[in-house]
């Protein structure tokens, strides 16, 4: 039979009521406190009257009331997962994050995967997750590329005189341009 104290009871219920608790343990919380709280007649319900009551299967009631008998509150939480122990340690990956940010190879415009690979001692694939799990792509510029067009500051005059002085009864637009495109401030290209 399956019995709580005081402490117990309120921290389920609590896990149960708490928005910021994982769905998971509030379902077994749910679980547990169905099982104790609804008796027929002296008797625990069955695993089958509380699975109907909360949607769920009779095997996950038994397995919950069961892990709670064994472990109490200690056993709500999930169990550790099988499988191969991580590798990458947390220096390695700040080295990492570290190294794309704020280095850059020599002869290099940034660290491609297999440069920062034989840096760090890491796999290839190793510094790839890194990059995917921080959103790091060193291969993408971030700067502000200034134009090497001759006319360049004349044309920015020109485009921000739109702005600052438009022509009476003018409407004037702005379209966002394509990287490495130039705004265009010359007559109208003719058409064939």
């Amino acid at each position: 039979m399956l019995v709580l104290s005081g402490s117990e009871r309120q921290v389920l219920q609590g896990w149960v009521r708490a928005s910021s608790t994982p769905q998971a343990l509030s379902l077994r919380s749910r679980i547990v406190l169905a099982c104790v709280e609804a008796e027929v007649d002296g008797l625990p319900r069955s695993a089958s009257a509380v699975a109907r009551e909360l949607g769920i299967t009779t095997q996950t009631v038994s397995k919950w009331r069961a892990r709670f008998l064994r472990h109490r509150l200690d056993g709500m939480g999930d169990a550790p997962r099988p499988g191969r122990a991580r590798t990458v340690g947390d220096e390695q990956v700040a080295a990492v994050v570290k190294a794309t940010l704020e280095t850059k190879p020599k002869d290099a415009t940034h660290w491609s995967t297999r440069s920062m690979a034989a840096k760090t001692g890491l796999s290839q694939s190793a510094v790839l997750r890194v990059r995917r799990a921080f959103g790091l792509q060193p291969h993408l510029a971030e700067t502000f590329k200034l134009s090497t067009d001759p006319f360049f500051i004349d044309k920015v005059h020109d485009v921000v005189g739109l702005y600052l002085d438009p022509p009476e009864r003018a409407l004037v637009l702005c379209a966002d341009e394509k990287s490495q495109n130039h705004a265009w401030t010359g007559p109208s290209p003719s058409r064939p």
